[in-house]
């Protein structure tokens, strides 16, 4: 199993929730973020004074997947959150050792 955190941009997060509900994936958390990267964010000017606004409003995603379905899944959000602009996001992936559901006690992949 694969945990796949991705961080997009907000506006993108009611497309990438229909595109994964079509393609039967469920299980997902998430969470309203601020951060920068490579956009550094931009120059506001409040009375008078210029303020960088480097803290950009993102959406963070997170989910569990098989390992199977990993690169079809990485695909699938790239493909969504890309604009082609500094600021479309990063999706990070790492080893879950193991899941059980509370409920059931079900463990590793049933699970999900």
């Amino acid at each position: 199993m694969k945990k796949i955190e991705a961080i997009i941009r907000p506006e993108k997060l009611e497309e990438l929730k229909d595109v994964l509900t079509k393609n039967k994936i469920s299980g997902i958390t998430i969470n309203q973020v601020f951060g920068c990267g490579n956009q550094y964010g931009y120059t506001e000017y409040v009375r008078g004074n210029s303020v960088v606004m480097n803290a950009l409003p993102k959406t963070e995603i997170k989910l569990v997947v098989p390992d199977d379905r990993l690169e079809e899944i990485i695909d699938l959000i790239a493909s969504v959150a890309y604009t082609g602009e500094f600021g479309d996001g990063k999706i990070f992936v790492s080893e879950v050792l193991d899941c059980i559901r509370i409920r059931t006690k079900e463990r590793g992949e049933s699970a999900l």
